[in-house]
């Protein structure tokens, strides 16, 4: 399992590019809002929750056309089917290293880029902190999407067709979770349906996408 998320990792560096491009499309999400709502101060905190989390959601669907599109082009997918690992922990280990690769920077660039949306000094830490419990989900429901568009000419369209209203729920509660945080308002149910919306995921939806990569492997 090292083995396959230290190869996945350098194909996400060296051949996807979704590590700076995730990164530069949420920059430029964070830098157009202002241009386009205008430069009041109170109405760019009040938004900067829900726009930086919609920000990152966007940043990570990227990069999800081509998490499953280079192992089945060269094969490995057939190898991982037939291989000792079950297949589900592999889609574990690939949703774990697009985290890495995608998820996890978002969530360490998120409090710079809320300083351009003059984000409220109490919700950087709760941003950050639902970006943790929330990122994860994304990067697992991408995988059943990838899982469910490999091998088709032309996925990517169809794959964001597919993921996004899976993602609407992890995108209300997390951007719930980061603006009351910044209100100083209680954040205790939010966070724990953010939190529970994830643990579902992470263990349950490997197997289905190991599922639907086994019927499209025959």
């Amino acid at each position: 399992m090292i083995a396959l998320l230290v190869r996945d990792l350098r194909l996400a560096f060296r051949a996807g590019g979704g590590f700076g491009l995730g990164l530069a499309f949420f920059l430029i999400v964070t830098v157009l809002v202002p241009f386009s709502v205008g430069p009041q101060s109170s109405l760019l905190a009040s938004i900067a929750p829900g726009v930086l989390w919609l920000g990152a959601l966007l940043a990570c669907l990227l990069s999800l056309d081509r998490l499953l599109a280079l192992d089945w082009e060269d094969g490995t997918l057939d190898l991982l089917a037939t291989a000792p690992l079950p297949l589900e922990a592999a889609v574990s280990v690939k949703a774990l290293a697009h985290w890495l690769t995608t998820g996890l920077p978002l969530v360490l660039a998120a409090p710079v880029l809320g300083v351009l949306l003059n984000l409220p000094g109490p919700g950087y830490g709760w941003l950050v902190v639902s970006l943790l419990l929330g990122t994860p989900a994304l990067s697992v429901i991408g995988t059943f999407g990838a899982a469910l568009t490999v091998g088709l000419k032309r996925g990517g369209l169809l794959l964001s067709l597919l993921v996004l209203p899976l993602y609407v729920p992890t995108l209300i509660f997390g951007a719930e979770v980061a603006r009351r945080g910044a209100q100083g308002l209680d954040l205790a149910t939010p966070l724990l349906m953010l939190a529970g919306i994830s643990a579902a995921a992470v263990a349950l939806i490997p197997f289905a996408s190991a599922a639907v990569l086994r019927v499209n492997l025959r």
